[in-house]
């Protein structure tokens, strides 16, 4: 008997129905199924381990380098369900550094590791340099956050290989600091900031770093310096010696002046900040009869030395060095400073004379 178009019609209603059905069984199976195989693949490698892996994320690595590198380390077990994972989510940028990961993590902990920097490992060190310091005070700084001792760094930064290799490399390095009269060679040329260096860093890659600095400042004023046809062992003598004499930047442009006109005039310069460094004494120390009259190239208290020091005696600061450079021009020649480190200018001995006493009486003269 043959089927009526109608019943024609409900069978092949019937049979689209079933496909449907089918169809949507298979796809929510296929989706269970994908749901089941992204979270498997997105949590731990193995949930009880307690191990440390170090993974080194480079800077400029995209999503792509550090999925694969992160399968490489066994740290996750698919990286192209965490690329897609990473790409459909608003995943913040990665922090580059030497992590300490694990395969207990998760990848969205991983994640989150490596994009707030959590678990990194400290691969570098920060030193801070404090201005208006001898050069010993630079060693041992060096030497407590490295292991180097303070004999093996001062060997390497004195000796002739190295102090040939940073004249030719530096313009503002001549061979003036290969004077047998100077103490320390590099005194005064390692620019007092706080550098982050690598903890393994060599002792030459440490001072590199630091006379790359001074450079970097000296680079911003070399059109005053040659115009002022100095040499910049001279300007950077002038600054360390500014540096312990004043403090403000105002004080330190106008002791620069003084010291200027001074030098003019062939006055000697006359400062105990270069006394206490020809006789090794720390700022503040008595200073004796025989130290303010001890003859070498530093002291500028006693006959020997006529203008500049030797050399520099501190690692002076920008300021100071921006003084020496630009100093305020003025018609003073001597001054002094108050216990609270004013500077007061006289143009007479005289003058100075009665602003000493006036300090004395006024409780305000340095003890």
């Amino acid at each position: 008997m043959k089927k009526t178009a109608t019943q024609v019609t409900n069978s092949i209603n019937k049979k689209l129905k079933r496909i449907i059905i089918i169809l949507f069984i298979l796809f929510f199976i296929l989706i269970a199924s994908a749901g089941t195989f992204v979270i498997v693949s997105l949590a731990p490698v193995d949930s009880k381990s307690d191990g440390a892996i170090e993974f080194v994320l480079e800077k400029g690595w995209g999503v792509n380098k550090i999925a694969d590198e992160l399968e490489k380390n066994n740290l996750i077990k698919n990286a192209f369900v965490l690329k897609v994972y990473i790409k459909l989510n608003d995943t913040p940028s990665f922090q580059a550094g030497t992590y300490l990961l694990s395969k207990s993590m998760s990848a969205d902990e991983i994640i989150g590791s490596l994009t707030t920097g959590t678990n990194v490992v400290e691969n570098s060190v920060k030193v801070t340099f404090v201005e208006g310091k001898y050069f010993p005070y630079y060693i041992k700084k060096i030497s407590e956050n490295f292991e180097f001792s303070e004999e093996e760094i001062m060997t390497k930064v004195n000796s002739e290989e190295f102090l040939n290799k940073v004249i030719k490399k530096y313009w503002f390095i001549e061979e003036d600091i290969l004077n047998k009269d100077i103490y320390y060679p590099l005194e005064g040329y390692l620019f007092p900031d706080t550098y982050e260096f690598k903890k393994d860093a060599t002792i030459e890659e440490i001072i590199l770093k630091m006379l790359d600095a001074m450079e970097i400042k000296l680079n911003n004023y070399k059109d005053e310096i040659n115009l002022s046809n100095k040499k910049v062992s001279s300007l950077l003598t002038l600054a360390s010696m500014v540096e312990l004499e004043a403090v403000t930047p105002e004080d330190r442009a106008f002791v620069a002046g003084i010291f200027y006109n001074r030098l003019n005039v062939g006055m000697t310069l006359g400062s105990d900040v270069t006394t206490y460094y020809a006789v090794k004494k720390e700022m503040g120390e008595s200073l004796t009869l025989v130290d303010l009259n001890s003859c070498n190239a530093y002291n500028t208290r006693g006959t020997c030395v006529q203008g500049l020091p030797v050399g520099p005696i501190c690692s002076p600061s920008l300021s100071s060095i921006v003084a020496a450079i630009t100093p305020n021009e003025n018609d003073y020649y001597y001054f002094v400073a108050d216990k609270n480190n004013k500077v007061y200018p006289s143009k007479t001995s005289s003058d100075q004379d009665r602003v000493i006493k006036d300090l004395k009486t006024q409780g305000l003269w340095p003890e």
